[in-house]
């Protein structure tokens, strides 16, 4: 919103480029000048209008005013402001500590860890980035591709994006957030079943073998098929006899049930780990973008 309000800069103004000579520049005022006369100009505003242009003028035309213009803006003009690498590093710092404080009380809690790494990484490449265009010499965007866009208009629209990054950061964490205490809860309790099932089919092979001890090799028939912890067991047509073997063999299978029980509990949890961010970083893109689209 703020950038709506300021509208557009001097060289967008007058229709010039960063690279225009004075000539160009001078050109070009007179062309508006023309226009937008208070006795041409039959606008309601038409003063201010050519007010502006007069200021845009008056700026561009002064090389060192230019300059100053360039790095902090029309603000930078009205104060005549210089720069200072121990001013400009106590403003930055200031500004980026201050940012940096809000985003870790705003991602407190379990949910927003992913959304506080992301947002301080956010933060970090915009100090980065701030640094170097405002210590460069010469503006480093190429005049082909943004032809008006100065240093301090960069620096600007990053600190009035940086908001809805971070409120985008924060939305995508909670949806992404996964449970891992809930998870791990969930694989122990497969883990606690399993072994449920070892102690129980130990405890009938050991009532097997007794049993067999005892009646000098014969054992009791099963009736029919049982089913414990969820696994069918296997009817013939003939009913089994409870032998040892017997019993291994339905050891076996409790055993490969309830392995496949806490795989299927892992894999789980290993899928909710390994869930791409390449697609939800495009969702937190597209919320900056339609952020400063409609701001």
């Amino acid at each position: 919103m703020e950038i709506y309000e300021r509208g557009p800069n001097h060289y967008a103004l007058l229709g010039v480029t960063r690279d225009s000579s004075p000539l160009e520049i001078k050109r070009a005022y007179k062309k508006l000048g023309l226009q937008l006369h208070p006795d041409k100009n039959p606008s309601a505003d038409a003063a201010d209008q050519f007010d502006r242009v007069k200021q845009a003028y008056d700026v561009l035309m002064d090389l060192e005013l230019r300059e100053v213009y360039n790095k902090f803006g029309k603000e930078g003009v009205e104060q005549n402001k210089r720069y200072s690498e121990t001013q400009f590093l106590m403003e930055t710092g200031i500004f980026y500590v201050s940012w940096a404080v809000m985003t870790f009380l705003l991602t407190m809690g379990k949910k927003s860890g992913h959304a506080r790494d992301w947002t301080l990484t956010g933060l970090i490449v915009m100090l980065v980035a701030e640094v170097v265009v405002m210590t460069s010499q010469t503006n480093p965007f190429p005049s082909s591709i943004f032809p008006t866009l100065t240093e301090a208009d960069f620096v600007r629209v990053m600190h009035s994006l940086f908001p809805a990054f971070m409120n985008g950061c924060r939305s995508m964490g909670a949806y992404l957030y996964v449970d891992l205490d809930a998870q791990l809860r969930q694989l122990l309790m497969a883990l606690q079943e399993q072994n449920k099932d070892i102690l129980l089919v130990l405890r009938d092979v050991q009532i097997g073998v007794q049993t067999i001890q005892s009646t000098g090799g014969g054992g009791p028939r099963v009736a029919g098929p049982v089913s414990t912890g969820g696994i069918p067991a296997t009817s013939d047509a003939t009913a089994q006899r409870a032998t040892a073997t017997g019993k291994l063999r339905e050891l076996q299978q409790r055993l490969n049930h309830s392995k496949g029980t806490v795989a299927q509990a892992t894999q789980s949890l290993n899928t909710e780990q390994k869930s791409s961010n390449f697609g939800f970083y495009g969702m937190i893109l597209g919320y900056i973008i339609l952020s400063y689209v409609f701001s």
